[in-house]
């Protein structure tokens, strides 16, 4: 999300390196994402030292925002606009076809039925593989399977998913599992908190210090979200591994999740993120960490 602001083209490429390396094959950005600066630089990167077709590519549109700053984004998810969004995209990643290509918001003002059109056309010209939205509530995502059909389908959901924010086990994952279309959960680290970095302070250094993305973070620094982290602290220390893969096991592990999507800054924290693949929770801790949140 931060590639080509917080995240350098250096570090970028030492990441995708090493994911690629230890076996990952899902890279998610979207067209939004620092103004489109992540799409040009993952560009560049599978231009020149790895193979487009080592990676499954996701990226979104359905997010219009002005260059001069003077006016806030806002959700467009009209045909022109997405098809456009996608063209664009298209260019700064250097290829003919998104793997999988989401709508990122909803959008209440533009009918569902252009919205799925705008999908369709892009599935059917080639320029994507499959389809899917993001964020969307149950009844939204399941509106749009049935309006996309089984000929294009639905492919999948994002939706934030961590142990602070379960909301998605409600409507949306049991819809998922009975139309047959995946969910993938962004932000498993609950936007970063679950390492336990923000028990004590905000490290000058973390997201919940930078004025871009202080916002993003705040929502979970407050008592109820640290009950949940002490609570994972707690599981980790009896494990011996770090909190981070703790949460990160749990979400991985739960119920209707497909993939976990986690967002590093750095190769370090790429490292503490692969280090999770092995760990598979015990039924009594789940319950525990189910229970505290």
């Amino acid at each position: 999300m931060t590639w080509g602001n917080d995240t350098d083209a250096t570090s970028a490429r030492e990441q995708l390196e090493l994911f690629v390396d230890k076996g990952g094959t899902l890279v998610d950005t979207a067209a939004s994402y620092v103004g489109g600066d992540s799409e040009k630089l993952l560009g560049q990167l599978l231009a020149k030292h790895i193979s487009r077709r080592e990676v499954v590519l996701v990226s979104k549109a359905g997010v219009r925002s002005w260059r001069t700053g003077e006016r806030s984004a806002v959700s467009d998810a009209g045909r022109g606009t997405l098809l456009d969004t996608l063209d664009d995209s298209l260019a700064r990643l250097g290829t003919d076809h998104l793997d999988l290509w989401l709508v990122q918001i909803p959008d209440y003002y533009t009918p569902m039925e252009e919205t799925a059109s705008a999908l369709e056309m892009a599935v059917r010209s080639g320029r994507t593989r499959y389809v899917g939205v993001s964020n969307y509530p149950a009844w939204a995502a399941v509106h749009m399977a049935d309006l996309l059909g089984s000929a294009i389908g639905m492919a999948g959901v994002q939706t934030e998913y961590s142990l602070l924010n379960r909301s998605a086990e409600q409507e949306l994952i049991p819809a998922a599992q009975e139309l047959g279309f995946g969910i993938m959960g962004w932000s498993a680290l609950g936007r970063g908190v679950l390492t336990g970095k923000y028990r004590n302070a905000t490290p000058p250094d973390s997201r919940g210090a930078s004025v871009h993305l202080a916002g993003f973070v705040a929502p979970y620094l407050n008592d109820d979200a640290a009950r949940v982290v002490n609570a994972v602290a707690t599981a980790a220390a009896g494990l011996e591994r770090s909190p981070l893969e703790v949460a990160l096991a749990w979400a991985r592990g739960s119920d209707g999740i497909d993939c976990s999507i986690v967002g590093a800054r750095n190769t370090h924290q790429l490292r503490d993120i692969l280090a999770a693949a092995d760990l598979q929770l015990e039924p009594q801790i789940r319950h525990v960490l189910n229970e505290v949140s």
